[in-house]
């Protein structure tokens, strides 16, 4: 066990208690969550409310947005975050799941595992997937079965399948096309109003509450605007008014937010059909966990419903999910989940 790059944070750990605990991470592009729960029993209902220790928060973990070493930072800090909160040490930890965007392939996974094997003793059960993994968790309490749309900044469908075949799509990126993310929908709402403003386009209100919203006087600042930064999460930010104008009736606005629906559902569609979740005939049940604050529904124009209406026209088995938990918590019930899974196999075989 190391301490890895920074040693100082780790200082905690002289006055912490042996209890017992799990770690569960949820690291995006904007934020990271990492949850420290007790160990829990599994042969009893789940307890309403979990018993959570502590919540620690950072920022981007995703290397492929701030790269490796600076990902790896963030990561460990929120750790040792979260134990500190909850007067645990390393030694404690019985499972740690790792959830992060950006671990797209198998080597991606290695390095990560790799890694935490340096900061953890050898009893820790370690887990690494995409943070996608951890959302379809959350939904299902920690069980890895059925689907799960994610639609923030960015976007991604994931399923597994009980036997443990998984499927993807989406969740490339904006260059190679996340549409229906938020990114995606702000990206479009940005060019339809230089379309406009050229002479390419029909006219849309977009022009006038985005450049009232940004405060600028013409869409010419637009571009100024857009590639002085052009982070993912601040292009996606433009999404509400993108749905006010929608509301409002604009055109453009809602054939942007009516190809969102469509894109969205047609990774999910992509992810069912691959893996057979819907059966034979298509009307198998899985669950369908949507998550991200593009599909919340708290608008008038809910995209989340719409994309359950497209998706349900062909796979009637289909039940959506809101998760009453978040991420991170999701993450730490699949490594538990995954732990005892382990455990038991091995005591099988002995």
């Amino acid at each position: 066990m190391k301490r890895y790059r920074n040693g100082e944070i780790w200082d905690f750990e002289a006055m912490a208690t042996g209890r017992e605990v799990i770690l569960g991470l949820d690291g995006g592009t904007t934020s990271t969550v990492c949850i420290c729960m007790p160990v829990i029993s599994m042969s009893q209902p789940l307890p309403d409310p979990l018993p959570l220790l502590a919540r620690a928060v950072a920022g981007c973990s995703n290397h492929n947005s701030v790269g490796e070493d600076a990902a790896r930072e963030t990561l460990e800090q929120v750790m040792a975050d979260a134990l500190s909160k909850s007067g645990s040490s390393r030694s404690a930890v019985r499972a740690v799941c790792l959830a992060v965007s950006g671990v797209n392939h198998p080597t991606d996974q290695q390095r990560i595992l790799n890694w935490l094997r340096d900061i953890f003793p050898r009893h820790v059960r370690l887990y690494v997937h995409n943070d996608a993994v951890a959302a379809l968790a959350c939904g299902t309490m920690g069980k890895l079965h059925g689907c799960v749309l994610i639609a923030g900044t960015g976007t991604i469908a994931y399923g597994f399948t009980e036997d443990g075949r998984d499927a993807r799509a989406a969740g490339a990126g904006p260059i190679l096309g996340d549409w229906g993310s938020g990114y995606g929908i702000a990206a479009q709402a940005l060019t339809a109003v230089i379309r406009a403003y050229d002479g390419r386009g029909p006219h849309t209100m977009l022009a006038s509450n985005i450049l009232t919203t940004l405060d600028l006087s013409s869409p010419d600042e637009l571009i100024g605007w857009t590639y002085a930064d052009p982070s993912w999460a601040r292009i996606a930010a433009l999404v509400p008014e993108v749905v006010s104008c929608a509301e409002a009736g604009d055109e453009v606005a809602n054939r942007i937010l009516r190809d969102s629906v469509q894109e969205l559902a047609l990774s999910v569609k992509a992810v069912v059909q691959r893996l057979g979740l819907c059966g034979e005939d298509g009307t198998d049940s899985f669950p369908l966990v949507m998550v991200g604050g593009v599909l919340e529904a708290n608008r008038r124009w809910d995209i989340g419903k719409e994309v359950i209406k497209y998706i349900s026209k062909e796979y009637s088995g289909a039940f959506p999910i809101r998760p009453k938990v978040e991420p991170a918590v999701g993450a730490a019930l699949l490594a538990w989940n995954s732990s005892m899974k382990e455990s038991n196999k091995e005591a099988y075989t002995r």
